[in-house]
């Protein structure tokens, strides 16, 4: 089901979709700081990690911020960021899938 929106409610973090069915609570103390998020993908920030999550609150894959540069975006299934003077595209696997000039 696609994420429609996402609220912090006291130390929780809930996920709401379609029809604003609440699909997952998630504790804002393990998962970080919510970053952005798209119908099919959250990304928060804890410490130095960018963690990507899917619709049903499961972890897929950890980006190394020193790695990964700064986060500019999240559409669809896919999530930007910029380091130095590139954008650079990662897919929902955390797989680097594009980079070009900022």
């Amino acid at each position: 089901m696609a994420i429609e929106d996402i609220q912090l409610k006291g130390n929780w973090f809930e996920v709401y979709g379609e029809r604003s069915k609440k699909l997952k609570s998630l504790p804002a103390s393990s998962v970080g700081d919510l970053c952005g998020f798209s119908s099919h993908l959250i990304v928060f920030k804890k410490g130095n990690w960018f963690d990507l999550y899917d619709e049903a609150g499961k972890k897929l894959k950890s980006i190394g911020a020193s790695s990964a540069g700064d986060f500019r975006s999240v559409s669809g299934r896919n999530t930007l960021f910029k380091k130095g003077n590139w954008i650079e595209t990662y897919d929902i696997t955390g797989k680097k899938i594009n980079s070009r000039p900022a």
